[in-house]
């Protein structure tokens, strides 16, 4: 999930706990064992002892006492009462208290005798660690706690003070006036930082050895039935039935709705709007956790571009198995490398993010997945674009794409080659120079109104490309044919499933196609004619000749078929 908001300037409130004297005060919820279960004594244990007593418990959300909790701190920060505001979130006290203390370089001395708890019996280490949600710090100016408490009641919410910011650059934990916890505020954010030194994995080296132009390739009797196939797979298909049950035109600011490479919001009063879009790859990442890394951000780019939206700044999940283990420390060493590096090329920042780590089953990492969530801006609302085709005669165009691909580069860890071959391997790769050429030259043609459509090539192709385009646009495509045989070393399988990166489907109007070769000139970025827009089926010479009716089905029920299965 990400969130994404617009702020006042003037109104920003920072997490810090500014000097000593400073009040300490715990609004929203109860705090209960969320996040934590069996956690009793933890602390003196080792983490295999204990691993064992550990166990999730279900966070079940309050929307409604959220929604107070905001409504009331945006109120609060209009007031002159307040030092700093931070939410609770992983570990709950113990990160939101010594975050704040930390920025400063004071302590801190809390008493958890004051927090109000749901649970009984919950112990010191309980309480600290606890993830329990709808609650937020707020560092109070002294002589304005009554204020802010009242404040607080007005909204129907329960605040207490439950500490104060000293000086001596200790955290002291009490409860009921015993201390039983010390610690100095630099071990707790300042820890001792270790750089295992790994090579990469003998498995990773034979995946990314292994060559795939050996398969066979696809045949031309076969390829309408691999699209169909396709788009109905669980990673491509539309994911409709999950949004609609959302709605996603709340104050009706929706300008593009789900379903496209991002949704784009309009900011009232202005001719702005922002972007956003998600991506992540595992599939990728597992194989080259590097260029993984670089495609999962180029991809979150490329989408928000396909819309008319300059990428500003990103932020991050890591999802990774555990890192105590060699090879998943490389991975997420590489992938963090990766992510990074692509973030100065593009100047997109990192400005928040998590981690997830230990994510195993029967002591099997799952794939290394960071997920980029990534904002944008659109200068001119009125200058956005979609990825429907849009009017009969339209021309479509390959923009971009790198010269140095091979095919067994473009196969490597696809969804076609996973879906019918059943392989995991290769090594996917991307120029991250290229990407940003082909970015900025689509970037200028959206804003010079150049463009009817754009989408993103990515996962399943460009045939799948082509056919999300004619669902969402509701209208077909003929393929001339020349382009599609030939492409990639000589297979039809990379022509028409490979994933080769930094690649954009375009259309334009027949009028516009002088601008459009122009423009990709100038950049300079490669393009290639595909075809035309038009007609109820898309078309490619003798490989494919599907219906928008099998296309639309295929695409649009993927999730409920593989639901069935």
């Amino acid at each position: 999930v990400m969130c994404v908001g617009l702020a006042e300037i003037e109104n920003l409130a920072q997490a810090t706990a500014g000097g000593a004297g400073n009040i300490m005060i715990l609004v929203g919820a109860d705090t209960g064992r969320d996040g934590l279960h069996g956690a009793s004594g933890l602390a003196s244990r080792t983490f295999e002892d204990a691993a064992e007593e550990l166990r999730p418990t279900v966070q079940v959300g309050n929307p409604f006492l959220e929604k107070l909790l905001m409504e009331a701190c945006l109120e609060l920060v209009k007031t002159d009462w307040i030092v700093g505001l931070q939410d609770l979130g992983a570990a709950g006290l113990t990160s939101s208290t010594v975050e704040c203390v930390a920025k400063t370089g004071n302590g801190m001395e809390l008493d958890i005798s004051r927090v109000p708890r749901r649970e009984e019996g919950m112990t010191p280490y309980e309480v600290m660690l606890s993830e329990s949600q709808e609650r937020m710090l707020v560092i109070v100016k002294p002589g304005y706690e009554d204020r802010v408490t009242t404040l607080f009641k007005h909204w129907g919410l329960r605040s207490d003070v439950i500490g104060r910011v000293t000086d001596d650059g200790i955290v002291r934990i009490k409860e009921k006036g015993k201390t039983v916890g010390a610690a100095p505020v630099e071990a707790l954010s300042d820890p001792p930082l270790y750089y295992p030194r790994v090579r990469k994995p003998a498995w990773l080296k034979h995946l990314q050895r292994v060559n795939l132009e050996t398969i066979p390739d696809v045949t031309a009797s076969d390829c309408n039935a691999v699209l169909l196939q396709l788009l109905a797979s669980p990673s491509l298909t539309s994911k409709k039935t999950i949004y609609r049950q959302y709605d996603h035109q709340v104050l009706n600011n929706t300008v593009i709705p789900p379903g496209h490479d991002a949704a784009v919001l309009r900011i009232k009063g202005t001719r702005k709007a922002i972007a956003v879009s998600a991506d992540s790859n595992g599939r990728y990442c597992y194989l080259d956790p590097y260029a993984g890394g670089m495609i999962t951000v180029a991809e979150a780019a490329r989408n928000l571009v396909c819309s008319g939206a300059e990428p500003l700044a990103i932020t991050d999940c890591l999802n990774f198995g555990n890192p105590e283990k060699n090879d998943v420390y490389y991975q997420l060493k590489e992938c963090v490398r990766g992510l990074a590096h692509a973030c100065r090329v593009l100047k997109t920042p990192v400005i928040s993010g998590n981690v997830s780590l230990y994510n195993e089953t029967y002591d099997k990492a799952i794939y290394p997945t960071p997920v980029v969530g990534m904002f944008g801006l659109i200068s001119d609302v009125g200058r956005c674009c979609t990825v429907g085709f849009k009017d009969k005669g339209d021309v479509v165009f390959l923009l971009g794409g790198d010269d140095d691909i091979d095919a067994s580069s473009a196969l490597a860890g696809s969804e076609y080659v996973e879906m019918v071959h059943e392989k995991v391997a290769g090594r996917p790769s991307i120029s991250i120079t290229t990407e940003k050429k082909v970015q900025k030259c689509c970037l200028r043609m959206v804003r010079k109104g150049v463009l009817k459509s754009a989408h993103d090539c990515s996962d399943g192709g460009l045939a799948v490309a082509l056919a999300e385009s004619c669902i969402i646009g509701d209208i077909g495509f003929k393929g001339e044919g020349w382009y599609f045989p030939r492409s990639i070393s000589g297979r039809l399988d990379v022509a028409l499933f490979g994933e080769a990166q930094s690649r954009i489907v375009v259309s334009v109007a027949p009028n516009k196609v002088g601008l459009l070769e122009e423009i990709a000139a100038r950049s300079p970025v490669k393009l290639q004619k595909l075809g035309v827009v038009g007609g109820r089926s898309l078309t490619i010479k003798d490989y494919i000749n599907a219906s928008l009716g099998d296309l639309r089905r295929s695409w649009c029920d993927g999730l409920e078929m593989a639901q069935q299965d």
